[in-house]
């Protein structure tokens, strides 16, 4: 009896445990320009048959990819964050024509320090990840961009 209990319990907890979806694996580096100028790389592994949208997405579409840097006045943003070219399709989840990533997609941006160069940069991503039936609730993921 407790041996079936057991296996039951196991076999739950695998069943409940293979509901979390997380497509989307993020990980950052950075690269140095020159002493006050450096670039925040942010990469996002995407896995197969799900794509992750743009920053930039038209009204009434899916939520775009979001960053927000946080400063403690120890830098400025230069410009916007740039990334991949991507693809434009019609999708079919909006029915309409946006832009997405498959695969990866490497986002950048660009940095001047204003002092002392600190240890490290922290910022998140907001994003949204569908495939060609559904689309997963927006997630936000922590970020850090270490300097030294």
């Amino acid at each position: 009896m407790k041996y079936t209990i057991l296996c039951l319990a196991l076999f739950l907890f695998g069943v409940g445990q293979s509901q979390i979806l997380e497509p989307v694996k993020w990980s950052t580096s950075v690269e140095k320009v020159s002493n006050k100028e450096y670039v925040l790389v942010a990469t996002a592994t995407i896995e197969p048959h799900w794509h992750l949208y743009s920053q930039n997405v038209p009204e009434d579409g899916p939520v775009p990819t979001v960053f927000t840097f946080i400063n403690n006045g120890s830098f400025l943003k230069k410009g916007n964050t740039s990334e991949d070219k991507g693809l434009t399709v019609n999708d079919p989840v909006f029915e309409m024509q946006i832009k997405y990533f498959e695969n990866k997609a490497t986002f950048r941006q660009t940095v001047r320090l204003k002092n002392e160069i600190p240890l490290s940069i922290k910022g998140k991503v907001e994003f949204m990840v569908c495939d060609d039936t559904r689309c997963l609730p927006p997630t936000e993921v922590d970020l850090v961009f270490t300097l030294k």
